[in-house]
């Protein structure tokens, strides 16, 4: 099966939002979300959201799922917005619940945030199948850029997360906490076993030398051509260059927002006494 795939990139983010069905008025499924988030003035909007719920009923699509790759440190997930306007099932890896425990202490959130994953609807297992009207997705656990990263393989195309991205940006960092470098490897590996002519949709794009935006490869061109990751390059060549390059990264501009509420499935801080959320800030900590 060759689902059809629909991207919405976010300018702001670098992030690529997936809509995955079979035809119009199918069942589909929705791969990472973007809220709107300006760091600045603390106010979030849903334009990035909106333009998914729009072409969602455009073409008279059923919302069964809104997956996430992993807790993202880049941007903010809109699922449950969409949920609430589309229907359908946020679920994430059951990692997550490592993620959530390590923030949590981070953070010092709310002693009564649970860190079960019980803030999603559903925690997907490494090599969980799941239909979709006539497609299906399954879950391949992919760690390394954090320990809870997933990709979900539908039809054809694989849905990669921030392991990789395309060959001329290269890989994911693995800098943060539970990530690692040998193992991002061998996700790397895992999903560049797959037939070579599989779709591979990037979850970012961060185009060098002004080319124009672009999130769809295959396994072949990445064999070929990943500047990282490409045949030929060891596992200890790839730790090396990974580690050396992670040590010059600045953290993500959102990464402080985005974790406290990623890890709540997309849902906000419980509202203070006065009706607002409020997100913390921990200084000389990270």
């Amino acid at each position: 099966m060759k689902p059809t795939v629909k991207g919405f990139f976010d300018p702001e983010t670098w992030t690529v939002t997936y809509v995955v069905y079979e035809k119009p008025g199918s069942p589909c499924l929705i791969i990472d979300s973007v809220l709107n988030y300006d760091h600045k003035s603390g106010r979030t909007k849903t334009k990035s959201a909106d333009e998914v719920i729009a072409f969602v009923k455009e073409h008279n699509l059923e919302v069964e799922w809104i997956l996430e790759t992993h807790a993202h440190a880049d941007h903010v997930s809109a699922a449950p917005y969409l949920k609430s306007h589309l229907g359908g099932k946020i679920a994430i890896g059951e990692h997550i619940t490592n993620v959530q425990d390590v923030f949590k202490k981070v953070f010092h959130l709310e002693g009564a945030l649970p860190t079960d994953g019980s803030q999603f609807d559903c925690l997907l297992k490494d090599g969980e199948e799941i239909q979709v009207g006539a497609l299906s997705f399954k879950s391949l656990f992919v760690p390394g850029h954090t320990p809870a990263c997933m990709a979900y393989q539908i039809g054809d195309a694989i849905f990669v997360g921030d392991t990789m991205f395309m060959p001329d940006v290269g890989t994911a960092r693995c800098d943060f906490p539970g990530g690692d470098a040998h193992t991002l490897y061998q996700s790397m590996k895992k999903i560049l076993s797959f037939p070579s002519e599989t779709r591979l949709f990037m979850c970012h794009d961060y185009p060098p030398n002004g080319r124009p935006v672009n999130f769809e490869t295959t396994v072949a061109e990445q064999k070929k051509s990943n500047i990282h990751m490409r045949d030929g390059i060891s596992e200890a060549e790839f730790v090396q260059m990974r580690s050396k390059r992670d040590a010059t990264l600045e953290m993500p501009t959102l990464i402080l927002p985005a974790i406290q509420i990623n890890i709540r499935a997309g849902v906000l801080p419980p509202p203070e006494s006065n009706g607002v959320s409020y997100l913390k800030i921990p200084l000389n900590a990270l």
